[in-house]
């Protein structure tokens, strides 16, 4: 859990450690991070991350293909092999509906 909010804050902050990148190798004199800062367009810097926060959060959630009603399989020792956990998708079929 922790690791997934670790994620979501390095990608609400990533613009603004670019920002940060591009003026320490563009100037010639190195200023200091809270004079860049204190010069920074924080609120164009503010959206840019709320952006890419949410754009990851689209990808990935889109590309998680696991839902509710699949069943998970832990990882076992099948013949000597070792077999990853996996979910295995079971789709339901609707009840049979009665003919009069």
């Amino acid at each position: 859990m922790i690791r997934i909010v670790i994620e979501n804050i390095f990608f609400f902050l990533l613009p603004t450690f670019l920002y940060i990148a591009w003026i320490a190798f563009s100037e010639d004199e190195w200023p200091g991070v809270m004079t860049v800062l204190s010069r920074a367009p924080l609120i164009r810097l503010f959206f840019a991350g709320a952006a890419v926060m949410l754009a990851t959060l689209v990808v990935f959630s889109s590309r998680t293909y696991n839902s509710p009603d699949d069943v998970y399989v832990p990882a076992s020792v099948v013949d000597g092999k070792l077999e990853p956990a996996r979910s295995i998708h079971e789709t339901k079929t609707p009840p049979p509906t009665a003919k009069p």
